[in-house]
């Protein structure tokens, strides 16, 4: 039953407009694109934007999901975070501190005084709230397969 289980999350809900799976491959897409970029590019995260960009895919494009999560680089771990059964529990330290470390630069040092102070506030209640939603992720087992 668990593999059934693990399957159908693999399996793409094509049952939509075609506005909806334009919509949804546009912005699976775009997040795709952005991730790929943050191979290369320090600071910006690979993982959660493919993450992003598999549910975006998974309404819109079997080939694209299939492509994301059988990737060499960063497919286990979307397959594993779409499956349910969390991320490293060795990530969440490295993924909060770096999450921190760019808020931080972004509310004392990028966005100047002279913007609205909403702004700044903006920028650290969405920090916090991306610390619960990582917190709140399970631990992924240290199990074999």
């Amino acid at each position: 039953m668990v593999g059934d289980e693990e399957d159908s999350v693999h399996q793409v809900d094509l049952n939509r407009s075609l506005l909806s799976r334009i919509f949804w491959f546009s912005c699976g897409f775009l997040s795709m694109v952005i991730g790929l970029i943050g191979i290369v590019v320090p600071g910006l995260p690979t993982t959660p934007l493919m993450i992003l960009a598999a549910a975006c895919f998974a309404k819109s494009s079997q080939k694209f999901y299939d492509w994301i999560i059988n990737n060499r680089l960063f497919g286990k771990h979307v397959k594993n975070y779409r499956e349910g059964k969390g991320i490293p529990k060795k990530s969440k330290p490295v993924i909060l501190s770096t999450l921190w470390f760019f808020v931080l630069f972004a509310v004392l040092i990028a966005i100047p005084d002279s913007a609205p102070p909403i702004s700044k506030i903006s920028t650290l209640i969405l920090a916090v709230i991306g610390t619960i939603f990582i917190l709140r992720i399970p631990n992924l087992s240290d199990e074999k397969p």
